[in-house]
C-alpha cells in the first residue's frame, strides 16, 4: 500500500485508517475488535483514530494495541472532556494538560504522534490557551505534532496558524463544502488533512439496520443523499460499488492524507483497505458527484458536519 505524507510533519500515513468511535459507542466484543485492527496493521494500515471523548477507546488501544505501538501513527483529540479529579473549564490548558496525560496513561504510552483539539469554536482557538497547551505538551515529547479536528470556518483559521500542522475534518460526496473552504488554505501551508467521515456513514442503505448513536447521526446525510439524486449506473458503476465510490471519492483529493473509517466488519474493512490502495476515482465520476452536490436544492446551506 502506498501511503501519503502527512502534511509538513514528516510522517507517513496509509490511506486508510481505522476510526474507534464506532467500536466504543457500539459496545462490540473487545477482542473481536482487537483481532479485527490487528489483522489491518498486519495488512498495512498504519494509522489509528481515537478520542478522549470516545467512551473506553483509549483503554482499549492500551489494552490490546500498546505492545505494537511502533508500528502505527496514534491520533487521538482532548480538551472538550471533563477529567476526574481536574476542577478546570473546557478548552483550559490546566484541562488539555490533564487530558493529555489521561490519555498517555489510557494507552500505556508515551507519546501521541498527533493530538488535535476536538471541535472547539473558532474563539477558543484564537485565544490561543487551548493551543499552548498542546505546545507545551510537544516541548515536553508527549505530543509529536498539534492539530485541530473540525469543520467549516474554524477548520480553515485553523489550517492558516503557523502552529496548526494537521486538520481532521468531514470530506464526502454529500459532504463537500469543506473541499472548497479548507483544502486551497491546508495545501498552501502543507497542513495534513485526516478525512473522517469519508464513506458518508453509507448514505446510499437508507435508514435500515442503524444501531446506537448512528440512528440519529446518519439524518443529514442521509437527506442530502436523497436530495442529490444519485444513481449508481447514471454515474457509471454498479450499486454493489457504492462503498469503493465513496472512499475513492474522499481519496480523490491529494491534499487528503488519510481517510477514517471505523466499520467494526471485518469484510468491510479489508474491502475499504483495497479501494484505499486503489486510490482515487476516475475524474469523470468525481465531478459527476460534485456536480450533483451543487445541484441538490439546499446545497448553499450545507456545511461540513461536526
Amino acid at each position: 500500500m502506498t501511503h501519503r505524507k502527512l502534511g509538513r510533519t514528516g510522517l507517513d500515513v496509509s490511506p486508510l485508517g481505522f476510526g474507534s468511535a464506532p467500536a466504543a459507542f457500539l459496545k462490540i466484543e473487545l477482542e473481536a475488535a482487537a483481532k479485527l485492527v490487528n489483522d489491518l496493521l498486519d495488512r498495512g494500515l498504519n494509522v489509528i483514530d481515537t478520542a478522549a471523548a470516545y467512551p473506553g477507546s483509549e483503554a482499549f488501544i492500551g489494552e490490546y494495541l500498546a505492545s505494537r505501538r511502533d508500528q502505527y501513527v496514534l491520533v487521538s483529540k482532548c480538551g472538550n472532556v471533563k477529567v476526574p479529579g481536574v476542577d478546570a473549564p473546557t478548552w483550559s490548558a490546566a484541562l488539555v494538560e490533564a487530558s493529555i496525560e489521561r490519555s498517555l496513561r489510557e494507552m500505556k504510552t508515551d507519546r501521541v504522534d498527533v493530538m488535535l483539539l476536538h471541535s472547539c469554536d473558532l474563539d477558543t482557538l484564537k485565544k490561543g490557551e487551548a493551543i499552548g497547551a498542546l505546545l507545551k505538551a510537544k516541548a515536553a515529547g508527549k505530543v509529536r505534532h498539534v492539530g485541530y479536528s473540525g469543520d467549516n470556518e474554524a477548520a480553515a483559521a485553523a489550517a492558516a496558524m503557523p502552529e496548526i500542522e494537521v486538520i481532521e475534518t468531514s470530506i464526502n460526496y454529500v459532504d463537500q463544502a469543506n473541499i472548497d473552504a479548507l483544502l486551497p488554505v491546508a495545501r498552501a501551508h502543507d497542513v495534513g488533512i485526516i478525512a473522517k467521515r469519508p464513506i458518508a456513514n453509507a448514505a446510499w442503505r437508507g435508514s435500515e439496520g442503524r444501531a446506537g448513536i448512528y440512528v440519529n447521526y446518519t439524518k443529514e446525510y442521509l437527506r442530502r443523499h436523497e436530495q442529490m439524486k444519485l444513481d449508481a449506473t447514471t454515474l457509471g458503476f454498479a450499486a454493489a460499488d457504492w462503498p469503493d465510490v465513496a472512499l475513492g471519492f474522499t481519496l480523490s483529493f491529494p491534499e487528503v492524507s488519510t481517510a477514517i473509517v471505523g466499520t467494526t466488519n471485518p469484510a468491510n474493512a479489508m474491502r475499504n483497505l483495497d479501494a484505499a490502495a486503489r486510490g482515487g476515482l476516475d475524474p469523470a465520476i468525481v465531478e459527476k458527484l460534485r456536480a450533483a452536490f451543487e445541484a441538490a436544492p439546499e446545497s448553499a446551506t450545507w456545511t461540513g458536519q461536526t
